[in-house]
């Protein structure tokens, strides 16, 4: 069996293994949550964000769906309800400030905080992949700067409990620092990204807008970026350097204050924004999300995941 065979037995074996692992229940001193726990899903109208709603609100949880088209998120949110779940719906646009804003407040008065925020909302590589200046954009400030805006308005809503509140935001496999074919080139650049303690919020920042500004420039493909859908592979690099950051900030909070937090790659997972194409069911993708959402060990926090498995950044 050549070595391309085998690996790819082997990604079907742990499939396998990840279906089997979602059939088992939670014993009940791993259940730390309750039908009162709260947990908020971005772009959760379709699929692996609708699947992450359906599997938390399976498992007992209060669930709020929200997606940018309310009719669309409403719907979705009827079909769960109809299964006799508890999903409630909002409306969240994570690029619109004042849609932001009012989310939180609606959270406020209809519960008074939340426990659980899954960052799934965002566009896929396929929409940017030529690296145009408006995909480019889009796919940057969509990704990124939208995901940390919807964490920084949402943290004070989070609630301040003994197992402390918990932040997943659904990566990707390409925004590794160091993966092998889609590493970034600039070796000083990637160090600085890759050390917890040189790593900055302004550095995650400028490392965008570097690359945006090539873009328009039309120098990017000469500026070291990585070389496979690099608008997309960037926007989630700075998730992943942003989860590590968050992290190491929310772990000096002081006891019954803490959010843990992390991010996982789905995978490539058949749904319509990869036009079906992918080798994954929504099931099995939305699986490490959900087993991150409820994870008992409270250490876990600033860590990349992929089936279940911690990962490198």
């Amino acid at each position: 069996m050549t070595g391309k065979h085998k690996s790819k037995e082997r990604r079907e074996q742990r499939r396998q293994q990840i279906s089997l692992l979602r059939t088992i229940p939670y014993s009940d001193h791993q259940r730390w949550w309750s039908p009162e726990t709260v947990a908020v899903v971005t772009g959760a109208n379709r699929g692996i964000g609708f699947e992450i709603a359906r599997q938390l609100a399976g498992h007992g949880l209060t669930v709020v769906l929200t997606a940018r088209d309310a009719p669309v998120g409403l719907e979705a949110a009827k079909v769960l309800q109809e299964g006799g779940l508890n999903v409630d719906f909002h409306q969240l646009d994570i690029l619109d400030s004042l849609s932001v804003s009012s989310f939180g407040e609606w959270i406020k008065e209809r519960y008074g905080f939340m426990d659980i925020l899954v960052n799934n909302a965002g566009v896929n590589y396929n929409l940017g992949s030529d690296n145009s200046v408006e995909n480019a954009r889009m796919v940057i400030n969509t990704n990124y700067y939208g995901t940390k805006n919807i964490i920084k308005a949402m943290i004070p809503f989070m609630r301040h409990s003994a197992s402390g509140a918990r932040i997943v935001n659904v990566s990707s496999r390409l925004g590794r620092l160091n993966g092998r074919r889609n590493k970034l080139g600039d070796v000083t650049l990637r160090e600085q990204l890759g050390d917890v303690d040189t790593l900055s919020e302004e550095l995650i920042d400028r490392t965008m807008s570097t690359f945006l500004q090539q873009v328009e420039d039309g120098t990017w493909q000469t500026g070291g970026w990585p070389q496979v859908s690099t608008d997309y592979s960037l926007s989630k690099l700075a998730v992943n350097a942003y989860t590590r950051l968050l992290a190491k900030e929310l772990s000096a909070r002081p006891d019954g204050q803490k959010i843990y937090i992390n991010c996982f790659c789905p995978g490539w997972v058949r749904t319509a924004m990869t036009g079906w194409a992918g080798n994954i069911s929504p099931e099995d993708g939305a699986d490490t999300g959900v087993w991150l959402s409820l994870l008992p060990d409270q250490a876990i926090s600033g860590k990349f995941f992929a089936e279940r498995r911690e990962i490198s950044f």
